[in-house]
């Protein structure tokens, strides 16, 4: 016989994963484990009021738990964000899967967490994120529907998210400098992965002057042949002369070291989660007078595809519904602006008027 033991609420209450819950307000909180295809992953549903939860998987290689575990709270709280600003039907979720992408990856993995996913039967529905493919996600649809970002269908989100991006730092820039026109402009793109790639395409197209930087060596050399853009070092590239800094690769890369060190006037870029401590950062941007573009609602174009996928909208749909970005980014940092309040503080609140007006609604009768 199994032998019980009832938690006490002051137990619950000293509990690190349901204080991290209780922090960010989360619904639901799935660690998924299985010994025989070496899988373990978190699943985050964080808000499921203005729809199901929809947002990628992420493979990393975390040094721990508890990091994957902040990791997947922080960007599912992100996705519930990113949907209700971007005007989508859709709750927050994630999933980080802790292992190397490199190497680690099985059908036998996917498919498992497949099974993990369906459990949830539709109240998460999954999509890439980094270190995940389209083939993976083929994968994780054998064992269940409730998956978005296929082959043959949307597939990659990744054109869609890089021209969403490029669409928020033109509309920065016809709030810095007057113009949206980039032409002579100097970006330093951080982060040259299949998102940060179409990026500096779109850059190299409108002539910007691109500065490039990332840890796989052999794709930093090729983009930047293929573009004509600098390189530097990975921790270069806060030192750069740049008017825009645009990080898209991992969050937290705006923090009190790299604030000293920016000479940007706009940042701008695809990552989540960028300020290290929103309140803190946000407000430290704000007072260097630098236009930061909140980056759930910079990077809504993945999303954005997936949702036209989900519901049978076509890709014309999805990038014509990304182009509206440059105007919902355009009105956050003109409100920030005009209230002196950080850009991230407006964002949130557009979100979570959305959330709330849109959850009066679904009240019953």
């Amino acid at each position: 016989m199994i032998e019980t033991k009832e938690v006490s609420a002051e137990e619950l209450k000293d509990n690190p994963v349901i204080a991290a819950m209780s922090q960010y307000n989360h619904e639901q909180l799935l660690f998924c484990n299985d010994n025989a295809t070496g899988l373990k992953a978190i699943i985050a549903v964080h808000n499921t009021v203005l729809g199901p939860a929809l947002g990628g998987t992420r493979m990393w290689m975390y040094n721990n738990e508890l990091e994957a575990l902040n990791d997947v709270l922080r960007l599912s709280r992100g996705m519930t964000y990113k949907n209700a600003i971007s005007g989508l039907n859709l709750g927050g979720g994630k999933a980080v899967i802790i292992g190397d992408s490199k190497h680690m990856k099985s059908e036998a993995l996917f498919r498992r967490f497949g099974k993990f996913v369906n459990s949830l039967a539709g109240k998460y529905i999954t999509a890439e994120d980094v270190g995940i493919t389209p083939q993976d996600m083929s994968w994780v649809n054998m064992e269940t529907n409730h998956v978005a970002g296929l082959p043959g269908k949307s597939g990659d989100p990744s054109p869609v998210t890089a021209f969403g991006t490029y669409m928020g730092i033109k509309a920065c820039a016809k709030q810095q400098f007057g113009s949206d026109d980039l032409s002579g402009k100097k970006v330093a793109v951080q982060g040259i992965g299949h998102v940060g790639e179409y990026l500096v395409e779109h850059l190299s197209k409108e002539n910007a002057e691109v500065i490039i930087t990332d840890i796989n060596e052999d794709n930093l050399q090729r983009v930047a042949k293929k573009y004509g853009a600098q390189v530097v070092g990975v921790d270069e590239i806060y030192d750069v002369d740049m008017d825009i800094y645009a990080p898209c690769a991992l969050g937290a890369t705006v923090n009190d070291n790299t604030l000293s060190r920016l000479k940007c006037s706009i940042i701008a870029g695809a990552a989540n989660n960028q300020l290290a401590d929103e309140k803190v950062h946000g407000k430290a941007v704000l007072d260097k007078n630098i236009v930061y573009a909140p980056d759930f609602a910079l990077n809504a174009g993945g999303v954005i595809n997936c949702y036209a996928e989900v519901t049978g909208q076509s890709s014309s749909w999805a990038m014509n519904k990304a182009e509206e970005i440059y105007d919902t980014i355009g009105t956050i940092i003109q409100r920030a602006a005009n209230e002196n309040v950080p850009a991230y503080a407006i964002a949130n609140k557009v979100a979570e008027e959305r959330i709330s007006s849109i959850g009066q609604v679904k009240l019953p009768y």
